[in-house]
């Protein structure tokens, strides 16, 4: 704890003030590897989300008349606060969330990169010229310039608290729309410790308020008339019941799904046995493009196989602190359990462990590595989001195969594909039914610019800096 102890928040921020929720209920929150408590925050009542409500409204008015030089100044001023505190913010990641210590770094690293493109992004956010000079337009001038929706609701999930988070926050406050963050109950304090470096900071009272609270306080920010804009994600069945809740407000939704990955007979297998593996157990599967299923033609399955258990058995299991440790806890006990169901559930159903396959160590949740074979779309663990290191490696006839079965799916949110054909990458973008194609790489690739999202149940709308600014900002057309 000493690590993060200096950046550590255990109260919600309301109008720029620490304020202690009054609702009479608490929130522990635990180091994922240890099962030591970190911190408790009593949660806010439905008055104090009120509070929040209104505040969010009164920046909005003062907002409105920022330049988009202002606000990248003020932005800009963030990056820097962050960036000399990046070792106890991947610290206190790495204890809240179980990740892996490395890849905490990583998050806090592509964070400030997060804030500082988009601080560039609100000077250059504008608008279009219309082509209406013709017919009955003819002599006339047209062009849009975008204006910022309204106070935005942001929920943002337990496996990136800040990263995520900031791809609702940084946008918004780019656009000049002020955000409400309800963080989730299992990783609330790396937010928090954001909250702390924003303080400060020359933002109107108002413009990012924290929220720690239960479901129904949550729902208050949710169906609310005044929040315009409502920005999730976590599951699918989460995010669909928020949006038929939500009234008329404008929806981003970012439900993740089971990524897949094709190997063809072209590429350098052992090169992308090794991608894959880390991509299907890094931070134990616990990220919305890990790979779950993998898909090999039939001329290199048998190879490829061989090469992929190897690279599995390689992955370190353990303490997210320890040096090397790639795989590392399950979030909770709850889910550990429901992961050792889903396997054992295939198992019994005919199909075959290859490697892995049970609960490392409940004390710690860890999970083994687990790859399985023989497996059908009515498992779970093909069918559903597994959210663990688990992953399915089946056999396809072809190219043309393994398209189809990437895309019996109900989700479809990235997918890697290995192939060093230009007609097969051709036909992947054009039949691949995703948010994203990944070539040659696995489908957790990811660049915080890119526009990112999914198609069916994993999603509605685009992140990534520009795409959800216009997400959050609506045209609005002159013409003379």
């Amino acid at each position: 704890m000493e690590a993060f102890k200096k950046i550590l928040k255990t109260s919600n921020y309301i109008n720029n003030q620490w304020v202690e929720g009054n609702s009479g209920e608490s929130l522990k929150i635990l180091d994922k590897y240890s099962q030591e408590e970190i911190a408790e925050i009593a949660l806010a009542s439905e008055e104090q989300m009120e509070e929040a409500i209104v505040a969010s409204e009164s920046a909005l008015k003062e907002l409105k008349g920022w330049s988009g030089g202002k606000k990248a100044s003020v932005i800009k001023k963030l990056v820097h606060r962050l960036a000399r505190k990046k070792e106890a913010f991947a610290h206190l990641i790495a204890a809240e969330a179980g990740k892996p210590l490395f890849y905490a770094m990583a998050e806090v690293e592509r964070c400030v990169s997060t804030l500082s493109a988009t601080g560039d992004e609100a000077v250059r956010f504008t608008g279009e010229v219309v082509p209406v000079d013709y017919g009955a337009g003819e002599g006339k001038t047209a062009l849009t310039k975008r204006f910022p929706v309204g106070p935005v609701a942001a929920i943002s999930p337990f496996n990136f608290p800040l990263n995520l988070a900031m791809h609702k926050i940084a946008p918004a406050l780019a656009c000049g729309c002020p955000v409400i963050l309800k963080p989730s109950p299992q990783s609330p304090l790396t937010s928090l410790a954001f909250m702390g470096l924003f303080k400060d900071s020359d933002f109107p009272a108002g413009t990012l308020q924290m929220v720690n609270c239960d479901v129904p306080v949550a729902e208050k920010l949710v169906t609310d008339e005044r929040i315009k804009f409502l920005s999730f994600t976590g599951s699918d069945a989460v995010g669909w019941h928020l949006k038929k809740i939500c009234g008329k407000k404008k929806v981003a939704l970012e439900l993740g799904g089971n990524a897949a990955v094709i190997v063809d007979e072209t590429v350098d297998l052992k090169a992308a046995a090794k991608q894959v593996a880390t991509g299907a157990f890094l931070y134990a599967g616990q990220i919305c493009i890990s790979t779950q299923r993998i898909y090999a033609v039939e001329s290199v399955f048998e190879e490829f196989k061989n090469l992929l258990i190897e690279e599995t058995k390689n992955i370190k299991t353990g303490n997210p602190l320890e040096e090397g440790v790639v795989c590392s806890s399950v979030i909770d006990a709850g889910h550990l359990n429901r992961i050792n169901s889903w396997v054992q559930e295939a198992v019994q159903g005919g199909a075959k462990v290859l490697v892995g396959g049970k609960i490392l160590d409940t004390a710690h949740n860890l999970f083994a590595p687990t790859l399985l074979t023989n497996t059908n779309g009515q498992m779970k663990v093909v069918e559903e989001e597994i959210f663990g290191p688990v992953a399915v490696l089946e056999k396809v006839e072809d190219f043309n195969e393994a398209l189809k079965t990437v895309n019996n799916s109900k989700y479809g949110l990235q997918a890697g594909v290995y192939t060093n054909r230009v007609d097969r990458m051709k036909l992947a973008h054009d039949e691949l039914d995703v948010g994203g194609v990944i070539i040659n790489s696995i489908p957790g690739f990811r660049v915080d610019t890119m526009p990112y999202g999914g198609v069916k149940d994993s999603g509605l709308g685009r992140e990534g800096l520009r795409y959800a600014m216009e997400e959050m900002t609506e045209p609005r057309l002159l013409v003379y």
